[in-house]
């Protein structure tokens, strides 16, 4: 598989970008004729600069309002191509994007399009380049694909191809099905592009919401399926148009480009097995059984606030580790490890935030198969090396910093190939102490983690976790804080579910987290009960730090959903936040936050809730707000 990627859809200079697209990979790029022309240096040293890097130009572009034209816009189109091709020579590229024509003088007609292509066909002939024709999804005459397909057919010239980019093709609608019908060799190159299903003029779309393959919503699987039965084995290219990626660190836009690539052909291989991929193999994705254990990285003088909160949440210290300062504290199915260790990864994590979660450990069919998987979607793998009678396990770095391990559900560890290990293997080997869990409050597992970043970053994380596992994204959602805005989508894959939250300023409970916390990424973490009353009964005997909640919300609620009293008043009276869908209902319970800016949750889901509260999160917010200013917090 040739990658390649459009210049225009990273941040940086000239010099930052290319740097960023090697580095993650790309075979390739497509050179914007902005970036070029704002570059200070000739069209022979940015081609020379270019394959310096590895690289291949394999597009430039755009050449616009090309066919159709009366004269004397005719003569100067031609005029304008001329001088295109003599840049493209000294690039030392041979293909350029003719995108379908928005000038207003532009005349319709398949014919007199076809007859302007031939022409310019034989012109770049003569200099050994190509032309390619992509038709684009608000162009004046030519908008479909299947029309700029014709007008390449009647143009009838080698030097002619159909240039095909998914956004063009699915934003309007039109069926991808009919792409394979055509001949391999007649398409040139293929874009792609995702975008969100939100109804706006196509332009203004196009400009700015453009996202890598799997983080919209549209079928860009099923457009490269149909691409790739037609045979086509040219480039793969990346065109993206998104505010926040312009506003990015260049390397990390073009590791996710590059990974969302890899994960597209996959999906593309999986769902239809026929056609041929060129892709190197690697295992499937697979649903995260349980979270095995979350670990907090603090110190010795500061772990006292994060333990007491742990025993007021009924868990209880269940052993320690055997060569290091470790302690298990364990809850029904729920094991939190307490990391004091003055060197190390956790060490280094809690030097550049104070107090965190620093690590997920995830129980999953195949530890071995799911690091090769997330190591062939370009994940950063963690090498941490065991110590003297301790298991070795597969880790890799998760976002924000944080560390993701992966623990066979059988036993073995995975990865490291040490053996022993896994779901079962570390507590027998590597702790000491109690086997079993203490009754605690009646917590079971952990329902699911919120982390907390940049809303410009948002789209990265959700895509590392919807690569690299079987995972299944749920509508986005806007929270509103009462001083701004929050993103909220939440990634399910089997046992794991994570809430992602993006921050767009920083006066928001979040934003203000992220500042504090020096980047952070775990704000909250949410605990699984099956009796949200005797569960806060206990709590409240244990001193709890329950989070007060606003009496307002209880006639609220009890109206919204035509709540008998009696619950009503069991809700006001334990501080609980109550939500319904058509599955089922929930119940929330939160801790204040500690001074860090985390905090815990207690839910407990009844019949098919699927959803997590997001109807609850203002009046949780304001709460939050009013207690830390109750504790001389200052307001943001």
């Amino acid at each position: 598989m040739k990658t390649s990627i459009a210049t225009v859809s990273i941040s940086g200079d000239f010099r930052d970008k290319l740097a960023a697209i090697a580095a993650a990979g790309f075979d390739g790029i497509e050179i914007f004729e902005q970036d070029f022309i704002a570059f200070d240096g000739t069209p022979r040293e940015v081609g020379a600069m270019v394959r310096d890097h590895g690289l291949a130009i394999t597009l430039f572009q755009p050449f616009r309002d090309f066919e159709g034209l009366p004269e004397p816009h005719r003569a100067r189109a031609f005029a304008r191509a001329g001088r295109k091709f003599d840049l493209m020579a000294e690039l030392g590229t041979d293909l350029v994007l003719v995108c379908s024509s928005v000038h207003p003088a532009a005349m319709g007609g398949i014919d007199r399009a076809a007859a302007d292509f031939h022409a310019l066909g034989e012109i770049a002939a003569a200099r050994g380049l190509r032309v390619g024709f992509e038709a684009l999804a608000w162009g004046r005459h030519v908008f479909d694909h299947r029309d700029a397909w014709e007008v390449v057919r009647r143009a009838d010239h080698p030097a002619v191809g159909l240039i095909l980019d998914s956004f063009h093709t699915l934003a309007r609608g039109i069926d991808p099905e009919t792409i394979r019908s055509i001949p391999a060799e007649r398409i040139f190159f293929v874009q792609l592009a995702d975008a969100p299903a939100i109804a706006m003029d196509l332009l203004y779309l196009s400009r700015h919401f453009r996202a890598m393959p799997g983080e919209g919503d549209l079928d860009v699987t099923g457009f490269m399926r149909a691409v790739a039965a037609t045979g086509y084995a040219g480039p793969l290219s990346l065109e993206i148009f998104n505010d926040q990626f312009r506003g990015g660190l260049p390397r990390l836009v073009a590791e996710d480009g590059h990974r969302s690539l890899v994960a597209l052909m996959d999906r593309v291989r999986r769902a239809e097995p026929a056609l041929a991929v060129d892709l190197a193999d690697f295992p499937a994705p697979a649903p995260v059984e349980a979270v095995e254990f979350i670990e907090f990285a603090t110190s010795r003088a500061d772990a006292g606030p994060i333990e007491a909160l742990l025993s007021a949440c009924g868990f209880a210290p269940a052993g320690a580790h055997r060569s290091k300062a470790v302690t298990r504290w364990r809850q029904g199915g729920v094991n939190v490890l307490v990391n004091t260790e003055e060197t190390g990864f956790a060490h280094s994590a809690y030097v550049a935030h104070g107090t965190t979660l620093s690590e997920i450990a995830l129980r999953v069919p195949d530890a071995g198969a799911a690091h090769a998987r997330a190591l062939a979607l370009g994940a950063r793998e963690m090498a941490q090396d065991a110590g003297p009678g301790e298991v070795d396990f597969a880790a890799l770095r998760g976002v924000g910093g944080s560390l993701i391990r992966l623990l066979d559900c059988g036993g073995g560890a995975g990865g490291g190939g040490a053996g022993g290990g896994g779901a079962g293997g570390i507590w027998a080997v590597d702790f000491a102490g109690a086997r079993t869990a203490p009754a605690g409050a009646g917590i079971t597992a952990i329902d699911h983690i919120g982390q907390t970043m940049a809303y410009d970053e948002m789209l990265s994380w959700t895509l590392f976790y919807s690569t690299i596992f079987a995972a299944r994204k749920a509508p986005m959602v806007d929270v509103a804080d009462p001083d701004g805005l929050v993103r909220s989508q939440a990634v399910e894959a089997g046992g794991l579910r994570v809430t992602l939250n993006g921050a767009e300023t920083a006066r928001t409970l979040a934003g203000r987290f992220i500042t504090d916390s020096l980047g952070a990424s775990v704000q909250h973490i949410a605990f699984a009960c099956a009796d949200i009353f005797a569960t806060a009964e206990a709590l409240a005997a244990r001193g709890f730090p329950v989070l007060a909640i606003g009496a307002n919300y209880y006639d609220d609620v009890e109206a919204r959903f035509g709540l008998d009293p009696r619950l009503t008043a069991r809700l006001r009276a334990a501080n609980i936040l109550y939500d319904e869908d058509a599955g089922g209902a929930f119940f929330q319970l939160y801790s204040r936050s500690q001074p860090d800016g985390m905090f815990f949750e207690i839910v407990e889901r009844r019949g098919g809730y699927a959803g997590y509260g997001a109807p609850n999160a203002p009046f949780r917010i304001a709460a939050q707000k009013r207690a830390g200013r109750a504790a001389g917090v200052p307001r943001a």
